[in-house]
């Protein structure tokens, strides 16, 4: 199957997999701006944007499709929100050929569980009924949130607007088969077990992915880099783009966050 990819500059290549109901176009302008230190590679999951359709929108057959439009060389992955849960199962299921994971705005298990900081349930729920009724509506209202009070937030919104009508929507029985990865997955055991370097960055106000995840995961990998982006929602590329790209810039020179 086509799996619809965008890549920008030269050198050390990062993956970037995109979140839920999403496709590339999201984070373009920050794909291309952090191409100027690495080749970015930009991945339409399957189902989404221009990829094709997958009979299931199921993790194994996920990675199964997009590992194949990897480098053939190990390299780092930047998952954001359900992309960061892609990026571990392709960790987990492809060891080596994942060189580091950065994780944005992402959670290994994304509700909410006994001694685990999570998204509730009945939120998840409500949050997915609207997406049904209008995708791109509730995803335009809900990024725009992310994003308010930002001095450039009309041109952000414009960006944002352009980028989620530049594809359909993905179908139904995808957006509810992605609700019931991020509500069954629990992915905390690749963090813990990691051999890679690993790099978790979070929104002190991200209203799904609580910033509380981030003393958790360090608990479950000591050597996890753990940065907290101070003001920030769900979508910090869009919000706080020159503090995300010193991050990763750092991270990718050393595998570390200073």
């Amino acid at each position: 199957m086509k799996i619809h990819k965008e890549v920008y500059g030269t050198g050390e290549p990062i993956v970037l997999l995109h979140g839920w109901a999403m496709h590339t176009g999201i984070w373009r302008n920050f794909a291309q701006k952090l191409a100027q230190n690495y080749q970015v590679i930009c991945l339409d999951l399957p189902s989404h944007g221009r990829s094709d359709e997958l009979p299931r929108f199921e993790l194994p057959l996920i990675s199964e499709q997009l590992i194949k439009v990897f480098p053939q060389e190990a390299c780092t992955v930047l998952g954001w929100s359900l992309g960061v849960t892609i990026a571990l199962d392709l960790k987990r299921r492809f060891p080596t050929r994942i060189k580091a994971l950065a994780l944005l705005a992402g959670n290994p298990c994304f509700v909410k569980r006994e001694n685990w900081a999570g998204m509730e349930l009945k939120l998840l729920h409500r949050f997915t009924d609207n997406l049904m009724i209008d995708c791109q509506l509730t995803l335009l209202r809900f990024l725009s949130l992310q994003i308010l009070g930002l001095a450039n937030y009309k041109t952000l919104v414009k960006t944002l607007k352009i980028a989620l009508q530049e594809t359909p929507a993905p179908e139904q029985s995808v957006l509810e088969q992605g609700l019931t990865i991020l509500k069954e997955t629990d992915l905390r055991a690749v963090v813990s077990e990691s051999d890679c370097p690993l790099l978790l960055i979070l929104g002190d106000r991200d209203t799904l992915v609580p910033v509380a995840i981030g003393e958790q995961m360090k608990a479950l990998q000591p050597k996890l880099f753990l940065h907290i982006l101070k003001k920030a929602g769900h979508v910090p590329f869009l919000s706080h783009q020159d503090e995300l790209l010193a991050i990763l810039i750092t991270f990718m020179e050393n595998k570390r966050v200073n």
